[in-house]
């Protein structure tokens, strides 16, 4: 009988699982579950950058999805599923009590922002991460900041915290610690909630937490009171140890056994970030960045140690040993928004003519909803077409894709978005190609960071939905960085890659370049850069680059 594994991936939006066979990675089946609560605008706040997340939205999610994806699979492979692995978004930290529960979860704080999960792209840390910052670098002992870029983010779990303490008195007074979404999920399933004793990630500590061993652990003590008192004491009801994403976390308890019609003998795997797994799953190898590009990029490299050495690569998301491959040096970069760029420009569009078609007094309440969804549809596909028949340069306009600040290279969550060279005859399809110009552009200042420190890019691999959906935006970033790019075959290569892992954490494989090799998709296609289009986008990048530097000395000048 074939062996099976479940792959989960926790998105921004949605979750999904995969049910894979591990002897091939062939999907037989998979479900997604939109969150309804996050769906609705609950606990969000976009005018001043707070996104929060309720834990049933992940716990409901879990729990539809794999019972789905089994009840659409054939009869007998539920009885052969050997272990579950799962992915998330992050950092996304949450508060949680002695016994590890959410305080969410408990009835006093079921509705209080403060007591959900912070998503990874809340930024209401800004001035948070801007002390650590300065600590880091002056308080005359280690700087923490060293294996993360040299640049703290607002978008992680040490200013999150910090300000989510400094925030609210009732969540400080009830927080015992503090766990993110990739760790805790596997801890309800295995039933070991407790905050002390809990699985870990490698990637999640390392990456977001400023762990290494270099540092036996997390920041010290001393450092992380003199950065707030609010953190005295947090520090040993957090984590000394940290797990990479083949090791076992535990089986199934009997209770979510039961939830999901599955053996208790199934084992779970520690969990990690979705980007990190995903580039597992679309065949990463050293020296290939592997581009996840949806709502936001993260840029996934891998590297042997050795090779690397003592090199600290300024500006980006970290660097640590084990975080995608065990064994290899992982590094992450990435965009605050990409395709969360296109998604603003178009509800721009639609806004006011949403709000025409709803006051019109000319059409029924069905035909005002099926315009308004057949205008959402439509939207991006119309700007892509007329923006393909413009030239490049042509418009003049010039665009910065920091609508949701820059988180590489050099983080910088409080820079702003800008279009310059606007005239009365620009256009939406004008302004809609600068944006993807833009978006591109953001894509070539994390590679050339990567190459002036020293680290070569021998090849990109795209992956999601923008690279699965949309040639124009492909074909522009290939142009632009002037490399072919191959797309990953894989519908969902983050769900595959926690199968790959939950294959090797089943036992199905000893290592997770094997699991690699037995379950890949492979490449559905590949991207040419056309050597015109590259010349010509060499002096764009420069307009662009001024516009970046004028931009950020301005916004900088008003701190």
């Amino acid at each position: 009988m074939s062996k099976y594994t479940l792959g989960v991936d926790y998105g921004t939006d949605s979750v999904r699982t995969v049910l894979v066979d591990a002897s091939n990675g062939k999907e037989i089946s998979h479900s997604v579950y939109y969150y309804p609560r996050w769906k609705a605008g609950k606990y969000c706040d976009p005018a001043n950058n707070r996104f929060r997340q309720h834990p049933l939205d992940y716990l409901e999610g879990i729990e539809n999805t794999i019972k789905e994806a089994i009840a659409k699979a054939p009869a007998g492979v539920a009885e052969n599923i050997m272990a579950i692995s799962v992915d998330t978004t992050g950092s996304t930290p949450v508060a949680v009590d002695q016994a590890g529960t959410p305080l969410s979860l408990l009835p006093e704080f079921a509705e209080n922002p403060n007591a959900m999960f912070v998503l990874w792209k809340d930024h209401t840390a800004t001035g948070e991460a801007e002390e650590i910052n300065q600590l880091a670098r002056n308080w005359g002992g280690i700087d923490y900041t060293k294996f993360e870029g040299g640049i703290y983010s607002s978008e992680w779990f040490w200013a999150k915290i910090l300000h989510v303490l400094r925030d609210d008195a009732a969540v400080r007074k009830a927080a015992f610690s503090w766990v993110e979404h990739c760790d805790w999920i596997p801890a309800v399933l295995t039933g070991n909630t407790d905050p002390v004793k809990m699985i870990r990630s490698r990637c999640a500590a390392g990456h977001k937490a400023m762990w290494h061993t270099e540092f036996d652990g997390l920041p010290s003590e001393e450092f992380l009171v003199k950065l707030d008192p609010v953190l005295a004491g947090l520090r040993p009801r957090l984590y000394k140890e940290t797990f990479t994403c083949e090791v076992k976390a535990g089986n199934l308890s009997p209770e979510w056994a039961k939830r999901l019609g599955l053996k208790e003998s199934v084992a779970v795997g520690a969990g990690s970030f979705d980007a990190h797994i995903g580039a597992l799953g679309g065949e990463i190898k050293p020296y290939f960045l592997s581009k996840i590009m949806g709502t936001s990029t993260c840029d996934i490299l891998i590297a042997p140690s050795e090779e690397v050495g003592s090199k600290f690569v300024k500006g980006i998301c970290g660097q640590v040993d084990g975080s995608v491959v065990p064994g290899m040096l992982g590094l992450e970069a990435g965009q605050s928004a990409f395709g969360d760029v296109y998604a603003w420009f178009k509800n721009l569009l639609l806004g006011p003519a949403v709000e025409l078609i709803k006051s019109s007094k000319q059409l029924n309440e069905a035909q005002k909803a099926a315009l308004i969804d057949e205008m959402a549809d439509n939207m991006i596909p119309l700007l892509t077409r007329e923006a393909e028949k413009i030239g490049i340069g042509e418009t003049g306009i010039v665009a910065l894709d920091w609508l949701n600040g820059r988180r590489t290279p050099d983080a910088n969550q409080l820079l702003k978005g800008a279009i310059s060279g606007l005239n009365l005859g620009s256009d939406a399809a004008g302004i809609f190609r600068a944006l993807v110009e833009a978006t591109a552009f953001g894509s070539k200042k994390i590679i050339d960071r990567f190459i002036s420190e020293g680290i070569p890019i021998e090849g990109i691999i795209a992956l999601g939905g923008v690279a699965k959906k949309s040639p124009f935006v492909m074909q522009v970033v290939a142009d632009v960085i002037n490399k072919p790019i191959l797309v990953a075959r894989s519908e969902q290569a983050c769900a595959l890659g926690s199968a790959m892992c939950a294959a090797v954490v089943g036992g199905i494989y000893p290592t997770i370049s094997e699991a690699q090799k037995a379950m890949g998709g492979g490449f559905e296609t590949e991207f040419i850069p056309i050597p015109e289009n590259a010349r010509k986008y060499e002096l764009l990048y420069e307009n662009y680059s001024r516009l970046g530097e004028m931009v950020e000395k301005d916004i900088l000048s008003k701190k």
